[in-house]
């Protein structure tokens, strides 16, 4: 077997992509998207179409709302290939609008469900701020799934635990980004602090019992990726999972829940002030979610620009 097939021995395999065609290539079960990948996508030639349906059949609406259902026609093109879910992201610009963000989740939903796709079927992806952690505990009691994304720290990973959130994405990659930019260090294997982070949530929640998913995100090589095999899932770029596929290496389990029940670490309890003081705390988590949330917010308004020359 190749790399990419022995990894799905131990893990469950997400395309990274809002390209159809590397998502047929690879056979995930679940997909995920973002802003800046239907940003990219829309660009080529295959899928402006989509773009151009979604501004054609809904002109005269808000653009936020032909925003809301472009995305909700690539994630309808996913589901037909893929056997599980896609996750469909909220306007970044909601990051600290709890009310905003719920309405943004069940607006897309609604539009999921018009569609003919069960809910089941559907993550809802939110920043992991507080705002977005106490919305997607609102939306989750309504039966609506959340992806909780921009996730740098344990404490993040423990208040989207302790609210009852469906999975998680640590963001693997930005995490080495910063600490090698920090240092002037290369990391590789096991001393990665992207892939320690995600041990770290891994294990504490194997020790205390928590159900949510744990989805490794955000990968910029393939070590990254054989480090976590037998994490819940991770999702993967297309580049990376071709690599996966070209070599026939041998990859072992590295995360395992029975090593999770031994360890000596303490439960955090959080409140707002405990979870804004932690994260404060912590340099690298604070600067990567507030610099992945401005990211976010500039391809949005590079899309919403897109969608207004073509009115």
């Amino acid at each position: 077997m190749n790399q990419l097939e022995q990894l799905k021995q131990y893990t469950t395999v997400v395309a990274d992509t809002g390209d159809f065609q590397s998502i047929k290539a690879f056979t995930p079960r679940d997909a995920t998207t973002n802003p800046s990948l239907i940003l990219k996508a829309v660009q080529k030639d295959e899928y402006r179409h989509l773009l151009e349906q979604a501004v054609r059949q809904h002109r005269d609406q808000p653009t936020a709302d032909i925003i809301d259902r472009l995305l909700v026609s690539f994630g309808r093109e996913i589901l037909n290939i893929i056997p599980g879910r896609v996750s469909t992201e909220t306007d970044a610009r909601l990051s600290f609008d709890i009310v905003g963000i719920v309405a943004k989740g069940r607006a897309l939903i609604a539009l999921y469900e018009a569609a003919g796709i069960a809910r089941e079927r559907v993550l809802i992806k939110i920043a992991s701020t507080w705002e977005g952690i106490r919305a997607a505990e609102m939306l989750e009691r309504e039966g609506i799934r959340c992806n909780m994304t921009l996730l740098f720290a344990l404490p993040q990973a423990v208040a989207c635990a302790d609210a009852g959130a469906q999975l998680i994405s640590p963001f693997v990659g930005r995490i080495y980004d910063w600490y090698k930019k920090s240092t002037g260090q290369e990391y590789s294997g096991d001393n990665d602090p992207g892939v320690q982070s995600v041990k770290r949530i891994y294990t504490y929640y194997r020790k205390f019992g928590h159900t949510t998913e744990i989805m490794g995100a955000s990968f910029r090589n393939t070590s990254q990726i054989i480090e976590l095999a037998g994490c819940d899932l991770l999702t993967i770029s297309p580049e990376l999972l071709q690599k996966l596929s070209d070599t026939d290496a041998p990859i072992s389990r590295k995360l395992n829940p029975q090593d999770a029940k031994n360890a000596d670490i303490e439960k955090l309890t959080l409140d707002e002030k405990t979870f804004r003081s932690l994260l404060n705390d912590d340099a690298m988590a604070t600067e990567k979610l507030a610099e992945g949330i401005r990211l976010f917010c500039v391809d949005s308004i590079k899309l919403e620009h897109m969608i207004e020359a073509l009115r």
